[in-house]
């Protein structure tokens, strides 16, 4: 077997003759005697006018690969000893499915419905702006990453293994591009039925799931954690507790104070979403009128630091739509999702303000400062939009030239939007720094600022503003033996992979607590 790097004109790359000529011709050979290119790597460059493909092949001159199976033989673990796992969320299932390789029995507990239960829940959000604070786009199996677009890109090498998450999902139903594609992404059409998988592999192995079972208490004996108490009564007992529960569960954090376990405030980040038309994207990204059919709509990455601050997009939505993710009544959070095949008119992104532990005021020795804040802005984003789930909007243009629009371009936020002043929804080193950053957008990437854009708030759950303190080695609180902070809503991951990497490793360390 050999490795190439080799490059391809867009059309050329959905020719499988077209592949193999061109691998041939690297390896000066004639077609003929290429046994089989299998794609390694798979990258768009948009750098230069010539949109390309730039690929990493491996190339067998002597027989055929053997392929690859995706699926792993769990055992069963219905008589083992069992582990709690609150939140089936990514960190969640993936600590599930590592503990029942190590022999654990899973006993998962979820707050939410499953995948195929919210689905009444989320069309009650849509359509009637109706929010159940125990099944949203937040809560419920698969958690916050069920229905919000499925990327799977990700820094997180050095945390653990990524292909072991990504053949993961494969193996319950994702498609194998997703280990190749260097921006791989499932798309929320598809990830319900992949989470459904995941619980039947977790089930079928002995481990147990709950669902529409809240925790709301802790059972601890002498620092020791034994178990935990739901809102029904009931009591589930175990000696390790991975605490799996998002960045949206605010209770939890406030269940663990009054438990008096350490907490603290932590930075994140705080603005809006920005919806343009996906036409007007490609166009700036692929130097062209029309896309090519032969590539993915397109995304883009921005950062420019404001005032010593960075002002930066993230969760690039391209061909997809903008989501009402409130857990609670009299507030307004918004998110992003694409669908698999990304084929919507719009595309959108978070953009973004840091916000530092010294922008808040208070006492810093209070944990939920920084929280108090992010749901304050929330509030007066509800207060904005006039109630129903209705969001604050407003044109790019017009917010940076401090302008209330006079109407609105057509958006793909469902619950609708109403035109507002976000200076007056914003906190002010949020929206002064905005304003300032999205002309510098638009001079890096042309036509991005327009009055074709629509600014729709607030993009506020972008990660926990609290951490739940653990010790490096242990992964366990200081304070209580047994209890292990995991993913996101403990402040140690930020996206499906690094959540499941986080939920794996924390499984990792019961095993060895266990030994």
């Amino acid at each position: 077997m050999k490795e190439i790097e080799i490059v391809l004109l867009p059309h050329e790359a959905a020719d499988q003759d077209a592949l193999y000529n061109k691998v041939a011709t690297a390896l000066k050979l004639h077609p003929s005697k290429l046994k089989h290119v299998k794609i390694h790597k798979r990258s768009i460059d948009a750098r230069g006018r010539q949109v390309v493909y730039r690929l990493k092949v491996h190339v067998y001159l002597e027989e055929v690969p053997v392929p690859e199976v995706f699926s792993v033989e769990y055992p069963n673990v219905s008589d083992k000893k069992p582990v709690l796992i609150v939140g089936a969320g990514p960190a969640g299932l993936f600590a599930a499915l590592r503990c029942i390789e190590l022999g654990m029995k899973p006993v998962l507990i979820e707050r939410g419905k499953d995948v195929k239960q919210r689905r009444r829940d989320l069309a009650a959000i849509n359509k009637e702006g109706l929010i159940n604070p125990e099944s949203n786009y937040c809560f419920g199996e698969g958690g916050a990453g069920t229905y919000s677009d499925g990327k799977l890109y990700t820094r997180s090498n050095k945390r653990g293994d990524v292909q072991y998450v990504l053949k993961a999902f494969v193996a319950h139903g994702a498609t194998e591009d997703i280990l190749v594609d260097a921006r791989p992404h499932i798309g929320t059409n598809k990830l319900p039925q992949i989470i459904t998988a995941m619980r039947e592999t977790i089930q079928n192995a002995g481990g147990e799931i709950h669902f529409d079972t809240k925790v709301t208490g802790l059972i601890l004996k002498g620092g020791h954690i034994k178990g935990v108490r739901t809102a029904e009564g009931n009591i589930f007992e175990a000696d390790a507790l991975i605490l799996a529960t998002g960045h949206s569960a605010r209770d939890i954090y406030y269940l663990l104070r009054e438990h008096d376990l350490q907490i603290e405030a932590k930075p994140f980040a705080l603005g809006v979403r920005i919806e343009h038309p996906q036409q007007l994207i490609d166009q700036a990204q692929y130097h062209c009128l029309v896309r090519d059919p032969n590539l993915p709509p397109s995304y883009y990455s921005l950062v420019e630091q404001v005032d010593d601050r960075g002002v930066f997009s993230f969760c690039m939505c391209p061909g997809g739509i903008i989501a009402p993710c409130s857990t609670d009544f009299n507030e307004i959070v918004v998110n992003g999702w694409s669908p698999s095949k990304r084929n919507n008119p719009f595309a959108n992104s978070g953009t973004v303000v840091q916000i530092n532990l010294e922008d808040v005021p208070g006492s810093p020795e209070d944990p939920f400062r920084l929280l108090a804040f992010q749901a304050e802005a929330e509030k007066r984003a509800w207060q904005a939009g006039g109630g129903s789930l209705v969001a604050p909007a407003q044109r790019m243009v017009d917010f940076a030239e401090g302008r209330v629009s006079m109407d609105l371009p057509a958006n793909s936020y469902l619950p609708g939007t109403r035109s507002a002043d976000l200076s007056q929804v914003l906190p002010e080193l949020v929206y002064s720094r905005l304003k300032k950053a999205l002309p510098a957008f638009g001079r890096k990437m042309k036509g991005y600022f327009t009055n074709e854009a629509l600014l729709v708030g607030v993009e506020s759950r972008t990660s926990s503003p609290v951490r739940i303190p653990r010790d490096k080695a242990s992964l366990q609180h200081p304070d209580a033996v047994g209890l292990f902070p995991c993913g996101e809503g403990a402040g140690y991951a930020g996206g499906i992979v690094s959540a499941a990497i986080d939920g794996m490793n924390c499984a990792d360390a019961v095993y060895e607590m266990f030994k």
